[in-house]
């Protein structure tokens, strides 16, 4: 079974990649949260050049994929799980749990030191919020990303077969998470117990730094509620709210691909960055 799901791992996430694209944003046209205000022909095509941009540099830039990389470290006996040799379905369902724990640890880390913030507000910077803001990162923070994820691995020996289902459920709920949908109040009340829902995440992209500073769990909800960092709702409700941050307003900046990727080197880093508020939440 794992020299299939190897052999297919492109495959199969693409396939869930355009297949969620695909459903969250039928699903947007039918049940939009909120009235979007730039081009949204503008933002997908370098939103989603950026998806395309980040593919081509990962893969000419590392040796391996995470799900490579957790073969390599169980080939060497690396990690938890493969020392202590557990059960096949203890290891997976605990290291997809560890994974996105760690996922929750690595975004209070970027929102939390200055350098690392500066790549990261090129996400929070999109002037509006839907599906494919859900994968526009910058290169770096990209490439980041995927050497922690590898020390992560090494570190709990989580099996490739886990990490695979882990990639696939990250970039799934990241696309639900950020879709502009409008669920039913009483089905998001139950959904946010387990998952981050749209309505729950769509306050961690209010130009507020307090807000934005806060619900930063892209898969299981859990981690914002224990620790603290939880909203439930924006203070100016769904609707009233401004995406973004105020620091970059300009399409030219916010919106178009050449201006996404050099937003981190450009103006300072203001009160957005946590360890950098006062304790009202106000740069």
């Amino acid at each position: 079974m794992l020299q299939t799901l190897l052999q297919y791992e492109t495959a199969i996430r693409l396939t869930a990649f355009f297949g969620v694209l695909a459903m969250v944003a039928s699903a947007e046209i039918a049940l939009p949260r909120r009235r979007l205000t730039a081009s949204k022909l503008r933002r997908w095509v370098s939103n989603l050049g950026i998806v395309f941009l980040n593919s081509a540099l990962v893969r000419l830039l590392l040796p391996a994929t995470a799900a490579g990389f957790a073969v390599f470290a169980a080939q060497r006996g690396w990690g938890v799980f493969n020392i202590l040799e557990a059960s096949a379905w203890v290891s997976i369902i605990a290291s997809i749990v560890m994974l996105d724990f760690a996922i929750y640890l690595q975004h209070v880390m970027f929102h939390a030191v200055p350098a690392l913030w500066r790549l990261h507000r090129m996400h929070h910077a999109d002037l509006d919020f839907d599906v494919t803001t859900g994968a526009r990162f910058h290169p770096i923070e990209i490439l980041l990303s995927m050497l922690i994820k590898f020390g992560v691995i090494a570190i709990i020996g989580a099996p490739a077969a886990a990490v695979i289902i882990f990639e696939v459920l990250l970039n799934a709920t990241s696309m639900f998470n950020h879709g502009n949908l409008r669920l039913p109040l009483a089905l998001d009340r139950v959904l946010r117990l387990f998952i981050v829902t749209p309505d729950m995440h769509r306050v961690h992209h209010s130009i507020e730094d307090h807000e934005t500073n806060s619900n930063f769990g892209f898969n299981l909800s859990l981690w914002d509620r224990l620790l603290g960092t939880y909203k439930d709702q924006p203070d100016a409700g769904h609707e009233g709210m401004t995406i973004g941050i105020r620091d970059f307003r300009e399409p030219r900046v916010a919106a178009d691909l050449p201006g996404m990727l050099i937003l981190p080197f450009l103006g300072r880093v203001t009160g957005y960055a946590i360890n950098r508020r006062n304790w009202s939440g106000k740069p």
